[in-house]
């Protein structure tokens, strides 16, 4: 009997061995699988970011601090189909560098063909958004928001299983991820980390060298006459009057957005349910936040057309169109929604200062391209 249990222990102890490693990705276990360990180095260093005095330091979560390689793996996954079910289409497919970060389009098609229900946002100034994601702000933190697009049947539509099985089967992405998160084993490549990373790269997408920036905050060259008199309309304590744009209420010096979640005035309902798409208010449940989205940057505004949650506006001239007539009265719009009027040479004046926030330097900057 004893001859027997020590055969069945020359069997099972290797088995045990295995089963063992498999079950902890921290055990140094040298009988592990070697296909299973990732040999590559781990020398996590510390990613320089800066920005112009009138920019504060862009905050960081204590748990996912920028880091050299985490940036590079979170570029690399931006621009990599492998996250989509057919490997057709990446984040960059609907998010292009030239376009500040959008694409153009209405609302977005994803991989079946489908037009997504809302206008692609440009990814400008992430970092300092502490409100919340997407246009209803549904997903708190950036790393909640690149959870969604992966499993959305209007976008990528796969399911989270498939990415990490193909990541950890990857030949150059497990040294990747061990490089940027110290992780050991192939099996302990996830979806935390992914978004992790993905996280990391969009905090770095900084937009702050427009002509205005290099104008007012840097004290180089002027603006010409004409953004001059529209940088006069645009900000509000320049107004004279009531009749006045007022755009400074909502889009305010330095990030040129709030943040905040507004109805703007373009829908004109019964009730608070009558609206098409409910916004905010299918997220925070009050009914007094239906028809609210969230106030976009206008930071190379220019580049970003077509315009609002849906699209509807193509134009520039079409966005002061629609604010000029002053909302529809619905209890909810934004008390800064109210009519007003330009003369033509008023309203040339007002885009030409709104293209003097386009920054060529962030749409050319060879860090946020594809690494491919």
């Amino acid at each position: 009997m004893l001859t027997m249990y020590r055969r069945l222990s020359v069997f099972l102890l290797p088995l045990l061995l295995t089963t063992a490693c498999g079950d902890d990705p921290g055990n140094n276990c040298e009988n592990c699988p070697a296909d299973e360990q990732i040999t590559a180095p781990y020398q996590p260093q510390a990613y320089p970011i800066s920005v112009p005095a009138h920019f504060l330091p862009p905050p960081s979560p204590g748990d996912n601090p920028l880091t050299v390689a985490g940036v590079a793996l979170g570029r690399r996954l931006f621009y990599d189909p492998i996250l989509s079910d057919d490997l057709s289409m990446s984040c960059a497919s609907c998010h292009h560098q030239d376009k500040a970060f959008t694409d153009g389009q209405a609302t977005s098609k994803g991989i079946l063909g489908l037009n997504g229900r809302r206008n692609s946002m440009a990814l400008v100034n992430l970092a300092y958004n502490p409100r919340g994601f997407f246009w209803d702000g549904r997903a708190a933190t950036l790393e909640d928001q690149a959870l969604v697009p992966i499993e959305d049947h209007l976008e990528l539509n796969t399911s989270w299983e498939k990415v990490e099985s193909r990541l950890r089967e990857h030949p150059d992405y497990p040294a990747l991820f061990r490089q940027a998160f110290g992780i050991q084993y192939k099996k302990e490549i996830s979806r935390e980390l992914a978004v992790k990373a993905l996280a990391q790269f969009e905090r770095t997408l900084i937009s702050a060298d427009s002509k205005y920036d290099r104008v007012v905050w840097g004290n180089q060259g002027e603006l010409s006459p004409l953004e001059e008199r529209g940088y006069e309309l645009f900000f509000v304590e320049f107004a004279q009057t009531l009749d006045h744009p007022g755009c400074s209420h909502c889009h305010f010096d330095p990030y040129f957005t709030d943040n905040q979640f507004r109805n703007n005035g373009l829908d004109s309902v019964g009730n608070f349910s009558q609206f098409a798409d409910l916004g905010r208010g299918a997220i925070s449940g009050n009914s007094f936040d239906n028809g609210k989205f969230r106030v976009p940057t206008l930071r190379n505004v220019a580049l970003t057309a077509p315009y609002m949650h849906d699209g509807r506006f193509n134009t520039l001239d079409e966005v002061l169109d629609h604010y000029m007539q002053g909302g529809h009265g619905v209890e909810n719009e934004d008390t800064n929604i109210r009519p007003f009027h330009l003369s033509a040479q008023d309203r040339a004046a007002l885009i030409a200062f709104m293209h003097t926030l386009t920054d060529t330097t962030f749409i050319r900057n060879p860090a946020f391209s594809s690494p491919f």
